[in-house]
């Protein structure tokens, strides 16, 4: 796995499978365990005892301490797989308490078998009532696996609840019990866990909406699934790896600044500087050859002074923005820029060329108010942006990312790039971010990530080229910084060092 994806393990293959940053609904994960079963390679319990295997080798590497364990199980086969792991501990002379939400005779298949072998081998067994034993060293949540689709009650929400409550870690199998694998929500409860053990094939829900919150480390085991079965089930999402950094190619020694391509960064209305200089102090040291600054006359001064390296024009109106779009290579607009009648106008002006446009902020506001469609351009709206330009409400948003960068997608074309835990990168399909933190929850970050895309653009990436690897820069640059220095009182100009830092490997 490339440098900084520490977040996701990959193990059982001595290579990098595709699959292994390919993202599923829960049912075509579904489909992915029919059909390794129905290959006749591997039986249904066979694979069980793989992912049973897969959560107790971790549980030892993590904690090798651990001699008490409390196993969660509910009714499926996430139950089966946590009956493996209890069935595992006790045969490594762990202590062991199961704790069951389902009658046994409720069990079925697999899960009865796994069940029926920590019968045969006294594992101690009792019905969830309130709580758990206090000599418990950690916590293995097997409650409910990838099909949930209704909020927690009764007994299920008391059983995830004690487990949230309790002072040891908990590893939960295949997603945390309470979390909807297809879009990240949680439903009305959700287990925290400090590691999730995922299978298969991963949930698009892991990584985005409300599960980030949730999921802790999350690692990954296909459980030698025949790689043949991936290629029956298409996925339409995927995460963004390392690998990106392969898009941008050594320079040449010859290379001079034309060639590396001129941002125009348009914004900084009355009152508004700080946002279009971030913007460009971000495009240059994403290696951009040239950016040039249109703002109010009154921030000319404020922009030179900042960074003498940006040339600068105070623009009245529209038109003085033609000669400044005939030199451009790639275009950003909306930091800064209001809502009056002269931030209309630069917008409307720059729409009026072909050139790649970074569309952010103030701009995504105007476009809500007169909505158009283009390919020429990469849309980055937070939830509350996307909000508007859908005529939705913002919890609608939150409540299915996939489903309403899709929707942006198709209603205005070009890449859509959805912010957020988890942010969403958009054509015809979708790319997750897993990276990023909270400390990045601060003014101008949003102005830094237009800056660091445009550059790419300019320096001669795809427009979803720059959009992939330019969410993904912005957002280890902004994990390094919190790992440095931590995350409250992270801003973001401090992210503009590890931009080039890991530019330059």
């Amino acid at each position: 796995m490339a440098a900084g994806d520490g977040h996701m393990d990959s193990i059982n293959r001595p290579c990098i499978m595709k699959h292994q940053y390919d993202l599923y609904t829960a049912e075509q994960t579904r489909e992915l365990d029919r059909l390794a079963i129905e290959s006749g390679v591997v039986s249904g319990f066979e694979l069980m005892q793989r992912a049973g295997q897969s959560v107790f080798d971790h549980i030892r590497r993590q904690w090798p301490d651990a001699r008490q364990l409390a196993i969660f199980c509910g009714a499926g086969n996430n139950a089966g797989d946590g009956y493996v792991v209890a069935h595992l501990a006790k045969q490594a002379g762990l202590a062991v308490n199961v704790y069951t939400l389902a009658e046994p005779g409720t069990l079925t298949g697999e899960a009865q078998q796994a069940w029926q072998a920590c019968v045969d081998d006294d594992v101690s067994i009792e019905t969830f009532v309130s709580g758990m034993h206090r000599d418990t060293d950690l916590v293995v949540d097997a409650l409910l696996g990838t099909g949930l689709q209704r909020d927690l009650e009764d007994s299920w929400l008391t059983a995830v609840d004690c487990m949230n409550v309790s002072p040891w870690p908990v590893v939960s199998v295949d997603i945390p019990s309470g979390i909807n694998a297809d879009n990240g929500q949680v439903m009305g409860a959700a287990v925290r866990a400090d590691l999730t053990v995922a299978f298969i094939g991963l949930n698009r829900g892991l990584f985005t909406g409300q599960a980030p919150e949730y999921t802790g480390k999350v690692v990954f085991d296909d459980l030698q699934v025949d790689e043949g079965c991936y290629q029956e089930v298409l996925s339409e999402a995927s995460l963004i790896a390392g690998d990106v950094l392969n898009y941008l190619h050594p320079r040449s020694r010859t290379l001079h600044k034309g060639a590396c391509g001129h941002v125009l960064v348009i914004g900084g209305n009355h009152g508004m500087p700080g946002a279009p200089i971030l913007a460009a102090r971000a495009a240059l040291r994403t290696g951009a050859g040239l950016v040039s600054v249109a703002t109010r006359p009154e921030h000319v001064d404020a922009v030179v002074a900042s960074q003498p390296e940006l040339m600068v024009s105070g623009i009245e109106d529209a038109m003085a923005l033609k000669p400044l779009l005939s030199k451009a290579s790639a275009v950003v607009i909306g930091p800064g820029l209001g809502q009056d009648g002269w931030a209309s106008s630069l917008l409307n002006k720059v729409l009026e060329t072909r050139l790649p446009v970074v569309v952010d902020a103030d701009a995504l506001n105007l476009l809500a108010a007169d909505p158009s469609h283009a390919e020429n351009w990469i849309l980055t709206p937070h939830a509350g942006e996307a909000a508007r330009l859908l005529g939705r409400r913002v919890d609608d948003i939150n409540a299915d990312r996939f489903s309403a960068v899709r929707q942006l997608q198709h209603q205005f074309g070009g890449i859509e790039i959805l912010k957020g835990a988890g942010t969403l990168v958009a054509d015809s399909r979708i790319r997750v971010c897993r990276h990023g933190n909270p400390g990045m929850a601060t003014a101008g970050m949003g102005d830094v990530l237009s800056g660091i895309i445009a550059a790419l653009v300019a320096q001669g990436l795809s427009q979803l080229h720059a959009a992939e690897l330019g969410v993904w820069l912005h957002a280890r640059a902004g994990d390094m910084e919190a790992e440095l220095r931590g995350e409250r009182g992270l801003v973001a100009t401090d992210l503009l060092p590890h931009i080039r830092q890991i530019l330059n490997g």
